[in-house]
C-alpha cells in the first residue's frame, strides 16, 4: 500500500514539472520563430529601401542630365544676346560696357500669361573679379527675373534684357537674395547712342542701366518692379553642387564651366574691343 502511495505522490510531482518543461520548450520555439520572422521582416525591408534608390538612379541622372542641358542652353543664348549687344551698329555703347562691374544677360523675356504686366525670364550673370573689379570676368551665376515690367507690347512674344551695374553698391544688391529692380539700387534706362559722352550725368548716376532688344536694336528700357535673385537650382545643375551667387562671382575660385566659356571669353575680349581703334583712326 505504501509503495502504491508513494508511486501516486511521485506521479502528481513529475506531471506539473513535464507540463512546466513543454510549455518552456513550446514558448522558447515560438520566441525563435518570432525572432526569425522579425529578421526576416528586417532584410526585406533593407532589400527594399537598396532597390528603391537603384531604380531612382536612371529617373535621377536624366533629370540632372536634362537641368544640365537647360542650363547649357541658357548660356549658349546669353552669349547670342551678348553678341548682338556688343555689335557695333546695333549694340550698346562700349565704353559702357568697359565700364560695367558686372553683366546681366537674360535672353527671351516672357510676359507670363497668368499676371497681366509681369515679364519673367532666365539668364546669366558675370562680374569682374578683383577687389577693384578690374579682373578678368568671373564664372557665371544663373539667374531668375520675375514680377518686372518693361513694356512688353501687344503681339510681341519676348524681348531679350541686358542689365550693366556700373557699381559696387549695384554689384551688392544684386548678391542679395532677392533684389528689388529699382528699388534696392537706382536703375535707369541705359542711354541712347554709341558713346557716354552725351549722357554722362545718367551714367554716373545709376547704379544699373537697363536695356532691351526688339526689332534687331538695343535701346534703353525702363523696367518698373521685378525682382532678380539667383537661379539655385540653376546652378546645383550646372557645377553639381550648391554654390552661392557670391562665391561663384566674387571668390574667384569657382573654374568657368565648359558650358560657360563662350560667354565668359566674350566678355574677356569686351576692353579690348571697346578700346579698340576704328579703321582709319590711326590716320587722323
Amino acid at each position: 500500500m505504501s509503495r502504491i502511495f508513494v508511486c501516486a505522490l511521485l506521479l502528481a510531482l513529475v506531471v506539473p514539472v513535464c507540463r512546466l518543461q513543454g510549455q518552456d520548450t513550446t514558448a522558447q520555439q515560438q520566441s525563435q520563430t518570432a525572432l526569425q520572422q522579425s529578421q526576416t521582416a528586417q532584410q526585406q525591408a533593407q532589400h527594399a529601401r537598396q532597390a528603391v534608390p537603384q531604380s531612382d538612379q536612371p529617373v535621377a541622372a536624366t533629370h540632372d542630365a536634362e537641368l544640365r542641358d537647360k542650363q547649357a542652353e541658357r548660356l549658349h543664348d546669353s552669349r547670342e544676346v551678348l553678341k548682338a549687344a556688343l555689335n557695333e551698329k546695333t549694340g550698346i555703347a562700349k565704353n559702357l560696357t568697359e565700364r560695367a562691374k558686372c553683366v546681366v544677360v537674360v535672353p527671351s523675356v516672357k510676359k507670363a500669361a497668368f499676371a497681366f504686366g509681369a515679364d519673367y525670364g532666365r539668364g546669366a550673370m558675370s562680374c569682374r573679379l578683383g577687389e577693384n573689379f578690374d579682373g578678368p570676368w568671373s564664372a557665371p551665376s544663373m539667374v531668375k527675373l520675375g514680377g518686372a515690367n518693361f513694356g512688353l507690347q501687344v503681339g510681341v512674344t519676348a524681348k531679350d534684357l541686358v542689365l550693366l551695374i556700373l557699381n559696387e553698391r549695384g554689384v551688392n544688391s544684386l548678391l542679395r537674395t532677392k533684389s528689388r529692380l529699382g528699388g534696392d539700387a537706382a536703375l535707369a534706362a541705359g542711354p541712347f547712342g554709341r558713346t557716354l559722352d552725351a549722357s554722362t550725368d545718367l551714367g554716373m548716376r545709376a547704379q544699373m542701366l537697363a536695356y532691351s532688344r526688339t526689332g534687331g536694336v538695343f535701346a534703353g528700357v525702363s523696367i518698373n518692379g521685378g525682382t532678380l535673385r539667383a537661379d539655385n537650382d540653376g546652378n546645383d545643375a550646372l557645377y553639381g553642387r550648391e554654390l552661392t551667387s557670391r562665391e561663384i562671382l566674387r571668390s574667384g575660385e569657382v573654374p568657368v564651366p565648359a558650358a560657360g566659356r563662350p560667354l565668359i571669353q566674350m566678355l574677356d575680349q569686351t576692353k579690348d574691343v571697346a578700346v579698340a581703334p576704328k579703321a582709319g583712326d590711326h590716320n587722323k
